[in-house]
């Protein structure tokens, strides 16, 4: 009878063991490439960032991620390198992407070659950006909707954001209007999750702008479920335990100017339908509006920055649903209170933070940072653009927007939030 119980048992764990092989390593994405040879993980101390390497800080898993843990750490022993080839490779220059007067007007594309500017002390910015971050989600006095909740209970639909490279040991987390286009074709690149003509993207500019944002050329954490199943939350903890985790913000109230002029400024077919047709009904008294955007601007009719603001502040519009991803607020798109972020980079700093990123990472000679384009929307702009929007408005919206300001270190905007 021993005996038996005994193979029961046996034959049960060999096949629970076979069942997570199977996840691990035929993944059609694969954990089985997992490239973890960046140069930081989370700071220890002010004056080191250790080098991440394999059964490193392991001990605080469950027993379940644990074993997860080792089973991914023997694939690791294998491949801690890129091949030789991939690692000479150095990305030259490439085409431009076409785009119209119009939109360069408005985006402010510049793709000429812009000089170094001194570089700043990027070691002591991170450990100083952390440390605010840090302070202020620890801080109970200063809250904010969804800061107390835990990683497990954030649901997988809020995960969309964090984009996976197996390949390298690295997540980003992209916040639309902050330079996300080019970082994710930076990911695409380093991942080789597209290809062209059967060959991996080399040069992040060569991807065309619609392959850059289609949900399918992205691994990211809400598609863990389909992938991993109940293993899914087991996976990602390990994954933010062990790879380098990035994202890039601005100014909040700058990135609502951006997101104003390139969504509703431009001829924009979706957003005109979803959001300007009916901002145009409520906010502006129009009726009988045109089907089309481009009837609609030969018409003369707009959304005003007035409209959308009274959009935002509008407590039907989150009843109705979510903030769209271009104006929600960084804290609800990357979840920085639960999620510990290696490198907090800014777009106010970004051609630094963007050199210094990549040498960290290791991929530095892989590729550089795309010469991206030099957006106008200033901070400098916003006393004109708030200029006829009610002070009560804008101090609304500085509340909506607080925890951006905080947790990031922007300074509050004081002469918007005065008479």
């Amino acid at each position: 009878m021993t005996k038996a119980r005994l193979l029961r048992l046996s034959v049960v764990l060999v096949s629970i063991f076979m069942i997570l092989l199977i996840i691990v390593y035929w993944d059609n994405v694969g954990t089985a490439h997992f490239y973890l040879h960046t140069s930081f993980s989370r700071p220890r101390s002010p004056g080191a960032i250790p080098g991440i390497t394999a059964g490193e800080d392991w001990e605080a898993l469950p027993d379940v991620d644990e074993f997860l843990a080792k089973l991914l750490s023997s694939s690791l022993r294998q491949n801690n390198s890129i091949p030789r080839k991939a690692e000479q490779l150095l990305v030259q220059g490439s085409n431009k992407p076409v785009v119209s007067n119009l939109e360069e007007n408005v985006r402010g594309y510049d793709w000429s070659t812009h000089k170094d500017r001194n570089s700043l002390d990027q070691e002591k910015l991170q450990l100083e950006r952390q440390r605010t971050l840090r302070e202020f989600c620890a801080n109970s006095s200063f809250t904010f909707p969804t800061k107390e909740r835990s990683f497990d209970d954030i649901p997988n639909y809020e995960l969309n954001h964090l984009i996976v490279d197996d390949r390298h040991g690295i997540i980003y987390c992209y916040v639309p209007k902050v330079a996300c286009t080019n970082w994710k074709r930076v990911m695409i690149v380093l991942s080789e999750s597209l290809l062209d003509q059967g060959v991996p993207y080399r040069n992040p500019l060569d991807i065309p702008r619609e392959h850059v944002h289609n949900t399918s050329t992205h691994l990211t954490f809400n598609k863990f479920w389909r992938r991993y199943g109940k293993f899914s939350r087991h996976l990602m903890k390990i994954k933010l335990k062990k790879y380098t985790k990035f994202l890039f913000v601005r100014d909040p109230f700058v990135r609502l100017i951006s997101a104003f002029r390139s969504k509703f400024e431009l001829e924009n077919e979706e957003f005109y339908r979803r959001f300007a047709v009916p901002m145009l009904k409520l906010y502006s008294n129009h009726t009988n509006l045109p089907t089309s955007v481009s009837e609609a601007f030969g018409a003369g009719l707009k959304v005003s920055f007035s409209d959308f603001i009274q959009y935002l502040l509008d407590p039907r519009t989150e009843k109705m649903t979510p903030f769209n991803e271009h104006w929600r607020q960084v804290y609800r798109l990357c979840h920085p209170c639960q999620i510990d972020y290696d490198f907090i980079g800014k777009l106010e700093t970004l051609d630094e933070d963007a050199a210094y990123l990549l040498q960290l990472l290791k991929v530095d000679r892989l590729l550089r940072f795309p010469p991206s384009y030099r957006n106008r929307t200033a901070s400098s702009w916003e006393d004109n653009w708030f200029a006829k929007i009610p002070l009560a408005w804008r101090q609304q919206l500085y509340k909506l927007y607080e925890a951006d300001f905080v947790l990031f270190g922007y300074p509050k905007p004081e002469n918007l939030l005065k008479d």
